[in-house]
C-alpha cells in the first residue's frame, strides 16, 4: 500500500483520468472529493463488498442450465 500524506486542497492523481482532492479535515474525520469520468464506479469499501458477496451468493445459487445458456451468450 502506497501512503501519502496530503493537506486540505492537495490532490493525487489516479491512471490520468481521476482526481482525488482533500476537502475538509474535523477531527479523525477527512473529506474527500473525486474527479473521475462517469463510466467508473465509486463505492464506499463496505458497500463494494457487500454487492462482490451478493453477486457471488446468487452465483452460487443460479440453475445450472441457467449459466450455461448465460456464458454461450
Amino acid at each position: 500500500m502506497l501512503a501519502l500524506s496530503r493537506k486540505i486542497n492537495q490532490s493525487i492523481i489516479l491512471n490520468d483520468n481521476i482526481e482525488v482532492t482533500i476537502l475538509e479535515i474535523k477531527g479523525d474525520q477527512i473529506k474527500i472529493g473525486i474527479d473521475a469520468p462517469k463510466s467508473v464506479p465509486i463505492y464506499r469499501k463496505e458497500i463494494y463488498t457487500q454487492i462482490r458477496d451478493a453477486n457471488t451468493e446468487a452465483a452460487k445459487t443460479a440453475a445450472p442450465d441457467v449459466l450455461s445458456q448465460f456464458m454461450k451468450s
